[in-house]
């Protein structure tokens, strides 16, 4: 059997990491300035996380979620209390499209409402939403999938409160950082005026923050800039450092009830511990001040260069957009200079490196890109 090809891969075997570092086959060190889509938040292979999963694999891995898990409930109450929203429920499941498709599921039993707005290159997952940030026109949502969501233009309050006015926009769903479309920040005004327009009409307002959460803008979640508070807040990737999980963080404007939502393997014993161990290293590595300090270094410096025409992001999610394709740089930085990177579109280059990116590691990867883009 093949695999199904439907992913460009690098001819590269990695076989070993750590911190912000990773290794082929043939002992090759790369600089990991990509995390794997933003999933690595601790780092590769961090001591705390390896012993917290081996043990809680060597005691039990899962079992049934028609039993109390004690685990489920401390990764609650640890991540309310570090993100601000100690006040909301939590539901885990297993992946960052799954979490939105909860977010969906929750905001329609509430209201009654099929409609939901959502914003151009805006990625939500491949089932519940098309996919606008894509070059390739052949990746559509699944027949009917995309029949009642409305695509509005990035940052227009005009636009939007028009739509909501209608009174019958079920949820609206936005990133704190838009990551597939190219790492696009919402102005905090926006922010506010969405925040009010879904009070106002009787709207859901879901905060994907599943790239640009747990601390990977510089606050625990990128909205929380603005000032503002979401209904539903969907996490993933960072969550388990690598392990399969995800999250709803739920308001108490909701009422759970048995058979509401439902999962297999979502929490389990062993998830729950790479939670609680990415929590702990967080807290105690000061990884949400590490990222701010080190990504303003990072916006600064890499403002500098004039071969890049745009510098944006917060914190460790950065975008670098060139005004030529950057297949041939990104390469280079690749298999020339030995660092991970990756890409959106075809003109912007992604940095999510893990949250534990050092100084020194920052300066490493400006030295790198300079001799690629001289």
């Amino acid at each position: 059997m093949n695999l199904f090809d439907v992913y460009p891969l690098f001819d590269i075997n990695i076989v070993k990491g750590a911190g912000c570092h990773v290794w082929d086959e043939k002992g090759t060190q790369y600089l990991d300035l990509y995390g794997g889509h933003a999933v690595i938040s601790i780092g590769h292979s961090h001591p705390t996380y390896v012993k917290m999963i081996s043990e809680q694999v060597a005691r039990l891995g899962f079992y049934s979620n028609s039993v109390v898990n004690k685990l489920q409930e401390e990764v609650a109450t640890r991540l309310g209390k570090m993100c601000g929203y100690d006040d909301y429920s939590l539901f885990l499941i297993n992946s960052g499209a799954e979490a939105n498709e909860n977010a969906l599921k929750l905001a329609s039993f509430h209201n009654g409402r099929t409609r939901v707005v959502s914003f151009r290159k805006s990625f939500h997952g491949r089932t519940s939403l098309a996919v606008e940030a894509t070059d390739n026109p052949k990746i559509i949502a699944p027949i009917n999938a995309n029949e009642h969501v409305t695509y509005l233009p990035w940052n227009d309050i005009a636009a939007m409160r028009t739509e909501l006015a209608k009174g019958d926009v079920c949820a609206v769903i936005i990133e704190g950082i838009q990551g597939v479309g190219g790492i696009q920040i919402p102005t905090n005004e926006f922010m506010q005026e969405l925040r009010e327009a879904c009070t106002a009409h009787g709207t859901i307002l879901i905060l994907d923050e599943i790239q640009s959460g747990y601390g990977r803008s510089g606050k625990f979640f990128a909205h929380q800039y603005a000032g503002i508070k979401a209904d539903i807040i969907t996490v993933a990737k960072g969550i388990g450092n690598g392990f399969p999980l995800g999250g709803v963080l739920i308001s108490p404007l909701f009422t759970p009830s048995y058979g509401l939502l439902g999962t297999t393997f979502g929490g389990n014993h062993l998830a729950c511990a790479a939670a609680l161990a990415v929590l702990d290293v967080i807290e105690k590595e000061n990884l949400v001040e590490n990222a701010t300090t080190v990504g303003a270094f990072l916006l600064e410096e890499l403002s500098k260069f004039p071969q890049i025409k745009s510098v944006r992001g917060k914190g460790l999610m950065i975008g670098l957009e060139f005004e030529q394709p950057i297949k041939e740089i990104r390469s280079r930085l690749l298999f020339e200079e030995k660092v991970f990177t990756g890409v959106t579109g075809t003109h912007v280059i992604r940095l999510l490196p893990p949250l534990c990116l050092s100084m020194a590691e920052a300066e490493e990867f400006l030295t790198r890109l300079k001799k690629v883009l001289i």
